[in-house]
C-alpha cells in the first residue's frame, strides 16, 4: 500500500510524555557528556600542548572511559573542511555516523550521538544510517540535526547556502521526511517544498520507538522554534544570567504551541586542576597559544551566518579559543562542582564538556570531580 504525504501537511511526531530508554533520559540532575572528542582539536583552536589525537584507539578509550564513569552522552562535530589559521582547526575528523557505529559497539550504557548538517545527508539515506546506529546500540542512539551553516562546506557539495531562517525551513521538511521513513508502514510518497520522492520505504525501524533522540543547538528565534516543535533536548550558548529565562520560555513555547517537554543542556570548555591557579594557567596557556587567524575564520562566518552566536561574537571572542564559544568552568574540583551547581539553578539540566587533553582530563574528572558531584546532589 502507498500512502502520499502532500506538501504542507507532514507532521511532526509530539512527545508528549517524557522520555525513557536511553541514558540521556535518566533522572541524573546534572547529566554529563563529551562534546567534538571526534575533532582534531575537539573544542580548543590552540597549539598548547596536549596528548590529545585523532586516533580510533584514543577515541574509542575516551568514549570507553565516559561510558564506565556514567555519562549520558558522546556528541561528534561533523566537520567536513577545517578553518584554516595555524592548526586548521577540526580539519581532522572522523565521520559522525561511521564513527558512531563504532562505539556503539565498543560501549555499553552512554548515549551515542551523530551529527547531520541536513544539506549533506539526503533523508532517505540519514533514515537508514540512524537505524542501523540505533540497532547496534541497542536503542541507545540520537542524532544533532544541524541545518549546515559553514558556507565552505556546503559549496564542497555544490549545494547553494540557504538564507538562516530557511535553513530551518529545510530542515524541518529533511527531519519530516526522516520520521515517516522510521515510522511508516508500507511505501509512501513525498512531496514537499525541498525534496519530492516516490514509493519509498526504509526497514529497519529504529529500536526507539517513535524514533530516536534528537537535539539541537540552535538559539536564533528560527532555531528556538525549530527545537520546540521537533526536538528532545536543546543546546544553548548562553551568559548565565540569561539561562532561566530561556529554559524557562524554550519549555514554554514546546509546550503551548506543540504540546511537547523539552529539556536545555549547555556545553563549554572544562579547565579543573588541583588549584585555581593551575587551572587558570592551562586556560590561558589555550588562549595564548590560541589560533587566532583561525578564530577570526571562523567568528567571521558564524557573525554573517549563524544568529545562534551573534552576541558572544564580540564579547566572547576567546571562548571560540577555548571552548567553542561555549561557557567554561575554570578552577579546582570544588570550584567545578559549584559551576555546574549554577548552570542546574539556572535551569541546565546537563552539559556535555570538552577538554584539552580528553583522555587524561576525563581520569581526573572522574576521580576529583564526580564524587564532589554526588556529595551535592547533582549526580547519584
Amino acid at each position: 500500500m502507498v500512502q502520499t504525504v502532500t506538501k504542507g501537511r507532514e507532521q511532526t511526531l509530539p512527545l508528549k510524555h517524557p522520555r525513557t530508554g536511553p541514558s540521556i533520559f535518566n533522572d541524573q540532575k546534572m547529566k554529563l557528556g563529551l562534546f567534538g572528542s571526534n575533532c582534531s582539536g575537539g573544542l580548543c583552536m590552540t597549539d598548547a600542548p596536549t596528548t590529545y589525537e585523532i586516533t580510533w584507539e584514543h577515541t574509542r578509550s575516551i568514549a570507553q572511559k565516559a561510558d564506565r564513569l556514567g555519562f549520558e552522552a558522546m556528541v561528534p562535530v561533523a566537520r567536513w573542511k577545517g578553518f584554516g589559521g595555524n592548526v586548521n582547526f577540526n580539519g581532522t575528523n572522523f565521520e559522525t555516523f561511521t564513527w558512531g557505529a563504532g562505539l556503539a559497539e565498543a560501549t555499553e550504557q552512554i548515549t551515542i550521538f551523530t551529527t547531520n548538517h541536513v544539506p549533506t545527508v539526503h533523508p532517505i539515506v540519514a533514515a537508514n544510517m540512524a537505524s542501523t546506529v540505533d540497532h547496534i546500540s541497542g536503542g541507545r542512539y540520537g542524532l544533532n540535526i544541524v541545518m549546515g551553516w559553514f558556507t565552505p562546506e556546503m559549496e564542497m557539495f555544490r549545494a547553494s547556502q540557504l538564507e538562516h531562517d530557511e535553513r530551518y525551513a529545510y530542515g524541518g521538511e529533511w527531519l519530516e521526511f526522516v520520521e515517516r521513513l522510521w515510522t511508516a508502514e508500507g511505501e509512501f510518497d513525498f512531496d514537499g517544498a525541498f525534496f519530492q520522492s516516490g514509493r519509498c520505504e526504509s526497514e529497519p525501524k529504529p529500536v526507539q520507538n517513535p524514533r530516536p533522540v534528537l537535539i539541537n543547538a540552535g538559539n536564533s528565534a528560527a532555531g528556538i522554534e525549530f527545537s520546540a516543535k521537533y526536538v528532545d533536548i536543546n543546546f544553548a550558548s548562553l551568559d548565565i544570567e540569561k539561562m532561566p529565562d530561556y529554559t524557562t520560555s524554550m519549555k514554554k513555547k514546546a509546550m503551548d504551541e506543540y504540546q511537547r517537554q523539552i529539556s536545555t543542556m549547555t556545553y563549554g570548555l572544562v579547565v579543573c586542576r588541583d588549584t585555581e591557579a593551575e587551572a587558570r594557567r592551562v586556560h590561558q596557556d589555550i588562549v595564548d597559544q590560541g589560533d587566532w587567524p583561525g578564530a577570526r575564520n571562523l567568528m567571521s562566518i558564524l557573525g554573517i551566518e549563524s544568529q545562534s552566536f551573534g552576541e558572544q561574537i564580540e564579547k566572547f571572542q576567546e571562548r571560540f579559543i577555548a571552548g567553542w564559544g561555549g561557557m567554561p568552568l575554570i578552577g579546582t574540583p570544588a570550584q567545578v562542582v559549584e559551576g555546574f551547581q549554577e548552570l542546574s539553578d539556572a535551569g541546565m539540566e546537563g552539559m556535555i564538556m570538552g577538554f584539552l587533553d580528553y583522555n587524561e582530563e576525563v581520569d581526573y574528572f572522574g576521580d576529583k570531580v564526580m564524587p564532589l558531584m554526588r556529595e551535592a546532589g547533582l549526580r547519584h
